[in-house]
């Protein structure tokens, strides 16, 4: 689904002056019926992400850090059962899963007397089971299944979608008889960054000749473009010619600006696909 950079800033607004809750996104819904759902929770993810970005730094201090885990401990002493994590995460406005991160890394700080690798804490956020903790593990969990935008559920979960529409996107070639060459087979042949599929025959959409397509199961709002069009599509349109994007979850159709050099966006599939076969048959 297409959205004006008019229609966009509304929806980015209403979410600007509401907490990124499971209540929010239904609140979401309500307010934009006419939008698509997964276009709305797309966009709701990326504008946390951004918030959590902007205030990441104030949450990892010293002093905070101290703050955080003084709390905790004092929470649970309380009342062990209760979702101390969680209802500190929403208190500060932070994702539960980066403040259940903090927390996991402080006590293992003072239980270990060294700083813990990455490894270890993102092993452990993944299976708190692994937390020798248990009223901490069970807070971790608590903070895991209830965060939408963060953590190792949300990764997995994203990453499940995003192979998904690849396998859409291969079974909607194949459905058309287009040859392609796909990433993974791309990569075994020495290349580093790489389009989903470069089409070993070019073909035409509205006019314009695409050699490769790029599937990405997000919303295409301006600074994920920006940052998708820097780091891969201007690379892959150096190294493969003109291609195509197809942001599933739609984009601001004033990003769609790059046409004339080569770089096509849509929200689907092409109906519209003109082969060589199709073009040389209709001579």
């Amino acid at each position: 689904m297409k959205l004006t950079k008019a229609q966009y800033d509304e929806i980015a607004q209403f979410l600007g002056q509401v907490q990124p809750t499971r209540q929010s996104l239904r609140k979401l819904k309500e307010k934009f019926p006419s939008q698509s759902q997964s276009t709305l929770l797309s966009i709701f993810s990326q504008e946390y992400q951004k918030q959590i970005k902007r205030t990441h730094a104030k949450h990892h201090t010293a002093e905070a850090v101290e703050t955080y885990y003084q709390r905790y401990l004092n929470g649970v002493m309380k009342n062990a059962a209760a979702p101390v994590l969680l209802e500190l995460a929403n208190e500060v406005d932070f994702a539960p899963s980066l403040m259940a991160r903090i927390v996991l890394e402080r006590y293992l700080q003072e239980k270990e007397q060294a700083i813990p690798s990455k490894t270890l804490i993102n092993s452990m956020l993944r299976d708190p089971s692994q937390i020798p903790d248990g009223v901490l593990a069970n807070q971790v969990y608590q903070c895991t299944v209830n965060d939408c935008c963060y953590g190792p559920l949300v990764d997995c979960i994203k990453h499940a979608i995003g192979h998904e529409h690849e396998v859409l996107l291969r079974e909607m070639l194949l459905e058309k008889n287009l040859s392609f060459i796909a990433e993974d087979q791309l990569r075994a042949k020495g290349y580093d960054k790489t389009p989903d599929f470069i089409l070993e025959v070019p073909v035409a959409v509205e006019g314009h000749i695409i050699h490769w397509i790029e599937s990405k199961a997000s919303f295409g709002d301006e600074s994920s473009h920006q940052a998708y069009l820097q780091d891969q599509f201007w690379s892959y349109w150096n190294r493969f010619g003109p291609g195509l994007v197809i942001y599933w979850y739609g984009f601001i159709e004033e990003l769609d600006c790059h046409r004339e050099r080569g770089i096509l966006l849509k929200d689907c599939f092409p109906t519209d696909i003109v082969t060589l076969r199709h073009s040389m048959a209709q001579r």
